[in-house]
């Protein structure tokens, strides 16, 4: 006797709603006998888990479980909402501090002049001030690739002129028909005490 066909499986029910994973355990969702209570309105000590969930309901807050790690774990009474809040508003506050550094192209020629040299010098310098990387490639042009020697010695000379606002990464080098080198600029320490 051949079975029924069952219904395909995984098929999507509208109804059905995953919900939310807490980042931390609260209230009911903590089980364990005993917690350590930290915090501002509490005393300091180990409770059981039923004593520490009444006080969290007499104050109208939520108990949280902060490290559940530690042996017993570490929870707090909090409004957790709030908690979540806060936690956001500092990470947003450390990467809005935190700066992206760019790397910011020059574009050099093996017979680039005085005039253009400077005038991309004094761009590198402020790339460099601002505190982003400067790659410098002089670009090699049917024929010219025969004076790699210039290529290099223009980079050469490029790194002395930024030598007081960035620490070159390493030695000019090709990389198809481009010679190129990289620009660190210098910490902003060694500043304030060259400065001193």
């Amino acid at each position: 006797m051949a079975f029924p066909p069952r219904p395909p499986r995984g098929a999507f029910n509208p109804r059905f709603r995953k919900e939310q994973q807490q980042e931390h355990r609260t209230n009911q969702m903590i089980r364990v006998p005993q917690v350590r209570l930290v915090g501002d309105n509490v005393e300091v000590g180990v409770y059981s888990i039923q004593e520490a969930q009444r006080m969290a309901q007499d104050q109208g807050l939520d108990l949280v479980e902060i490290s559940p790690n530690a042996d017993p774990p570490v929870c707090r009474i909090i409004d957790y909402n709030k908690f979540l809040y806060e936690k956001k508003k500092k990470e947003k506050e450390m990467k809005a501090k935190a700066k992206q550094s760019e790397v910011k192209e020059i574009r050099f020629t093996p017979n680039t002049d005085d005039h253009d040299f400077n005038f991309k010098a004094k761009h590198a310098e402020e790339f460099l001030r601002e505190g982003n990387k400067v790659k410098a490639y002089v670009q090699f042009r049917g024929r010219a690739i025969q004076f790699k020697d210039r290529g290099e010695l223009l980079l050469l000379k490029f790194a002395e002129r930024l030598s007081e606002f960035g620490v070159l990464e390493g030695m000019p080098k090709m990389e198809g028909k481009r010679m190129l080198a990289i620009w660190a600029p210098k910490s902003q320490k060694k500043k304030k005490d060259s400065a001193e």
